[in-house]
């Protein structure tokens, strides 16, 4: 699995999840100062902060494999938006452990898209990597995420509530909840 960048494309019926191309830049920028779609997510990013998110997702991709792939309509070739799989982010209930994610344009919600893009990274997931579960974490104001979460078939696990350190104390983004789903039999 290392070494796949450029080269990786999963299909779904209307989308193609695939590694992050610099082209892809600038609508992610734009699409991450829309403050419809970053309510419950935090701080807009500036230019500097979505390159080291490109660094990020490009650098797991190369050493794993995955990363949260960028989501473009294939009857276009719209970039509507980020589906994939990262590790989970370090000092969390699921630090070491496959966290599913998801963000998109606001005039492609509700159309099934994030779902099908989900599913298809779990599929992807199932078939080439060894783990017992797929991990997901929100802000419980997120209802649209956690409702995918549950419409995946994803568990809910109160025990594993967490204030995420990288949110400000005090802000009400700050408490997030936690979500599982295993690998099935």
């Amino acid at each position: 699995m290392a070494g796949m960048t450029e080269l990786f494309a999963l299909l779904t019926e209307r989308l193609i999840l695939r590694g992050w191309e610099q082209r892809d830049l600038a609508p992610m920028l734009a699409m991450c100062n829309d403050p419809q779609v970053m309510r419950f997510l935090g701080p807009h990013p500036d230019e500097s902060e979505m390159q080291a998110v490109f660094a990020r997702q490009t650098g797991f991709q190369r050493d794993l494999g995955y990363c949260f792939w960028i989501m473009e309509r294939r009857a276009d070739g719209a970039m509507l938006g980020f589906c994939g799989l990262k590790p989970g982010h370090v000092g969390t209930p699921i630090e070491g452990k496959v966290e599913i994610g998801w963000r998109m344009r606001a005039d492609a919600w509700g159309q099934g898209y994030a779902r099908e893009a989900a599913q298809a990274s779990l599929g992807w997931a199932w078939a080439n990597l060894p783990d017992p579960a797929i991990w997901a974490i929100t802000s419980p104001g997120n209802v649209r995420s956690w409702g995918l979460m549950e419409r995946l078939g994803m568990t809910r696990h109160h025990d594993l509530d967490f204030d995420f350190h990288i949110v400000p104390e005090g802000d009400p983004l700050r408490p997030h909840i936690t979500y599982s789903i295993g690998r099935p039999t």
